[in-house]
Parts: structure tokens; sequence; C-alpha cells
């Protein structure tokens, strides 16, 4: 990656670099951006997507139920006409 494109990014990133820094990172992106080319060369596939794994919808309908009793809920709680009362705030 040129030194120019390497400064920019560096002034983006609010980085000082060093004479050294910005060749070896210059380098270091250079190489980054070669590995992103080979990924362009895999080879395409309709059948899979990224995720080998094959997903699937697995949630359930959301039915409204009553599992437990709301009077055995409520039982020995301090309710009004069926609300559970907390302490008074001030």
């Amino acid at each position: 990656m040129d030194r120019e494109t390497v400064e920019r990014v560096a002034r983006t990133a609010h980085i000082k670099l060093t004479e050294e820094e910005i060749q070896r990172y210059g380098d270091d992106l250079t190489e980054i951006l070669t590995y992103f080319e080979l990924l362009d060369e895999a080879p395409e596939s309709d059948e899979r997507g990224i995720n080998p794994v094959e997903i699937a919808d697995v949630l359930r309908d959301d039915e409204p139920r009553m599992d437990i009793d709301s009077d055995v809920l409520l039982r020995g709680m301090d309710t009004y006409e069926g609300y559970v009362r907390g302490p008074r705030l001030s």
C-alpha cells in the first residue's frame, strides 16, 4: 500500500506513526489485501452460503398460555385488585 494511503488512514485514526511504522504498516496492509484477493478467487457455490450449517427456523409460535395459576403465584403477596403492591415511593 502506498505511503499516502497509510498516512491518510493514520490521520483518520488519529495515530501518529514514525517513518519505520509507516513502512511496516504499508507492507502489512498490502499483505492483508493480497489475502482478500485470494478469497475473491475462491469458487462460488449457490448450494451453501458462508455458514456450512443449515439455518432453520427453530423458534416456536408465540402462543399465550398460563403454565402456573395466577392465584397460586399471588398467594401471600400484598395485592390490590389483582396487582402486586410494592412499597410507597416518596
